[in-house]
């Protein structure tokens, strides 16, 4: 049995964006700034009110999410299921790994650009303070098997992807067809184990 000292939030990050503030401006205009919508679990990070349609080669995804604050790359996380029903063939990555990943169109209401590649489907992974995984015994790029109990599908995943930051907060971050598949539920939590 896991101790509660290795518990954390899991939760659902659906499909978003992270934009340069140049690409920003072309999508809405040139001096346009993020509207705050939402802050996010982790500290300095929200939501937007703007949001983008995300072409690919077979379809688009209308009012897709923009995150702030502005990035120094584009990134575009989708789920599986979502790049292939655009028709884009997104590799899974961390975070800000965007070398040679998928294409794909943004469409803001201002403008449009093309991005050569910034398209993931993002690895999953457990934001953590330094102090927190001291305590869990983990270090930074770790990769850990984490336990989900569910009511309906408990679940081991694993190749997950340690993150420690003093800037983070303790979070674990699936993608919508990781939490489907597990019957992820409001305030679920997950702790990591040893197998």
């Amino acid at each position: 049995m896991a101790s509660q000292e290795k518990e954390f939030i899991v939760e659902t990050s659906a499909r978003h964006v992270h934009v340069t503030q140049e690409v920003f401006e072309i999508l809405f205009g040139a001096g346009a700034t993020m509207t705050l919508k939402k802050d996010l679990s982790q500290p300095g990070q929200f939501a937007c009110e703007e949001r983008v349609t995300v072409v690919g080669t077979k379809g688009e995804l209308k009012n897709v999410s923009i995150l702030g604050p502005a990035r120094g790359k584009c990134q575009v996380e989708l789920s599986a299921t979502d790049a292939r029903s655009i028709g884009v063939a997104a590799p899974i990555r961390e975070s800000g790994d965007v070398a040679g990943s998928a294409p794909c169109k943004l469409i803001g209401k201002c403008g449009e650009v093309e991005l050569s590649e910034g398209v993931i489907i993002a690895k999953r992974h457990i934001h953590l303070t330094p102090e927190a995984a001291e305590e869990m015994g983990v270090v930074d790029k770790q990769i850990v098997w984490v336990k989900l109990d569910t009511p309906q599908r408990s679940t081991i995943l694993g190749d997950v992807v340690v993150r420690v930051s003093p800037k983070f907060s303790p979070a674990m971050h699936i993608d919508t067809d990781e939490a489907n598949a597990v019957g992820a539920v409001p305030n679920q939590m997950g702790c990591i184990i040893q197998l």
